[in-house]
């Protein structure tokens, strides 16, 4: 004797939705990062929302950077403003050539602290 069965006709998905529109419903969700690979980065963190435009951003990194706020590394970290200086270079080399001649500029760990010549 012959088993019989009988399949009940049912949707693919209980949502009654096509393989093509579940597909790219999970391509734009990882596309979004809401979707999460193993245990490490379960519940996937959300993203905030963002309402500058990418021009001003770029502006706003300008900025920071024109005004030293923006540190490279960790040996400069948090960024110190850098001190005002009403000084011009050539000034600043002046007094540099003084102090050598002085002998207060020390080259190296031989001669620390510097001794007057």
């Amino acid at each position: 004797m012959a088993a019989m069965f009988t399949v009940a006709a049912m949707p693919a998905n209980p949502d009654g939705k096509t393989r093509a529109q579940v597909r790219a419903e999970l391509a734009a969700a990882k596309a979004a990062g809401e979707v999460s690979s193993g245990e490490l980065d379960y519940p996937p963190e959300a993203r905030p929302a963002s309402r500058k435009t990418r021009e001003q951003v770029r502006a706003e990194l300008q900025a920071a950077k024109a005004a030293g706020e923006v540190s490279f590394g960790e040996l400069d970290y948090p960024p110190e403003p850098r001190p005002a200086s009403r000084k011009t270079r050539a000034q600043v080399r002046a007094e540099l050539e003084a102090a050598k001649a002085a002998g207060e500029v020390s080259f190296g760990d031989l001669d620390y602290p510097p001794t007057p010549r």
